[in-house]
């Protein structure tokens, strides 16, 4: 059995995890900020990792910044936003050389959490207000964020029926903020909300690879401190009753129509139903050899892609299809079908199986990496839960076919949402 342990330390004002593994060559350090979502921030809570990571005043450009990174043995470092529930999650990650393999006696695993201590704690700030230059340029970049949802159709219509289906709820929020809001930043505003993120956020600081622990823990407690706090949490309303289904029809000038259906399934990460979840969305629409798959794409050969994601901390399941425009009542009524067999066990056993088998795969490859480690050891922060890797495996392989019936028969669906081509006539 795959075992995936962490140990976790209470710090000044964040959690130091630390996943001791020889998998690796490396070391990668993970630190994670979530807060709730909240409109007002949300756009200067997008740029504030990519200002950071920019420049700090040790390394006043990026190119002095990214040139010292060279001088670490090439460690790379890089920023993400993820929403997960109605949480925004900032990440950094830094991978550095592990010095155990080196000649060089370079201190790598000290320089690396030096080297987060300046850019998190230590930025390029004077008089209370960021480097206008760095703040300008950013802003210039998220704005080519945002568009970019804009101009790839596949995104911007799962995107919208997010937007459709959680209209006032902040899970509605684009992950990189509003357009409307990125030219009312200044330098100043930045500073003030960089100052309430790393007094309010939760905070977490993840460390893997083949590393002392005791080591890890003085250096991190000599560097990295913060002023404790009660972490914000967010209102969640899971139960929402879906109301009659939504239908939502926007024309552009698309080739494709993409055709996205939005269920709420009443179940999240760390409920005892999860696990059966899981499985269900495998068979239904997660993989190539899923109902969804093989019923919409290959066999009635309506769709270029047809699939459906879970959302583990909102309690959503997305199905994502690119069909022709003339498609659209029959696509939709052999997804609908599809949902129908699920909840009336209409599944082989040989199905069941390979799901399992399959989503198990899934998880041991994510563990290969570094950061998949984090990400997998995350959701316990999100979701106030405590499950570990094996809990996981062995739940879902556990899993039988009442369980899933049971799970399907929650499922409502919430909103379908078709972006279509002018030339469809409807």
């Amino acid at each position: 059995m795959t075992v995936l342990t962490e140990t976790v330390k209470e710090m000044k004002g964040y959690h130091l995890h630390i996943v001791k593994t020889d998998k690796f060559k490396t070391n990668t350090f993970v630190w994670k900020m979530k807060a709730p979502l909240h409109k007002e921030n949300n756009t200067v809570r997008a740029l504030l990792p990519y200002v950071l990571q920019s420049n700090s005043k040790k390394f006043p450009s990026t190119t002095i910044l990214r040139s010292y990174l060279d001088d670490l043995y090439g460690a790379s470092l890089f920023v993400d936003l993820a929403k997960k529930g109605e949480y925004h999650i900032v990440s950094f990650s830094l991978e550095v050389a592990n010095e155990k393999f080196l000649s060089d006696p370079t201190p790598l695993l000290r320089k690396a959490i030096e080297f987060f201590s300046e850019i998190l704690t230590n930025p390029n700030v004077a008089n209370s207000s960021f480097d206008p230059t760095t703040v300008d340029s950013e802003k210039r970049t998220l704005k080519q964020r945002i568009q970019s949802l804009f101009d790839d159709k596949m995104r911007y219509s799962s995107f919208r029926l997010v937007e459709e289906m959680c209209k006032d709820e902040p899970y509605a929020l684009n992950v990189h903020g509003q357009m409307e809001d990125v030219d009312k930043i200044t330098p100043e505003i930045l500073y003030q909300y960089y100052q309430q993120a790393f007094a309010e956020d939760e905070l977490d600081f993840y460390v893997i690879g083949d590393v002392n622990e005791y080591e890890v823990q003085s250096i991190a407690d000599e560097l990295l401190h913060f002023t404790p706090r009660t972490p914000k949490t967010a209102e969640v309303n899971q139960n929402r009753q879906s109301k009659e289904e939504k239908e939502v029809k926007e024309v552009q000038d698309v080739k494709q129509g993409k055709l996205n259906i939005g269920y709420r399934t009443h179940v999240v990460y760390g409920d005892a139903d999860y696990f059966a979840l899981q499985v269900f969305n495998g068979i239904y629409g997660g993989f190539s050899h899923s109902k969804l798959f093989i019923n919409v794409r290959e066999k009635a050969s309506l769709a270029y892609y047809a699939a459906s994601r879970l959302e583990s901390h909102k309690g959503l399941m997305m199905v994502m299809s690119g069909i022709d425009n003339k498609n659209y009542d029959q696509a939709i009524s052999i997804i609908k079908e599809q949902m129908q067999a699920m909840k009336n066990g209409d599944f082989t056993d040989q199905e069941l199986e390979q799901t399992k088998a399959v989503i198990k795969n899934q998880l041991l490859e994510t563990i290969d990496t570094a950061r998949g480690m984090v990400e997998i050891l995350y959701h316990n922060v999100v979701s106030h839960k405590k499950i570990s890797l094996t809990q996981w495996l062995e739940q879902m392989e556990q899993t039988n076919r009442d369980q899933i019936v049971k799970v399907a028969e929650k499922i409502d669906l919430d909103t379908i949402y078709f972006l279509t081509g002018t030339e469809a006539g409807n």
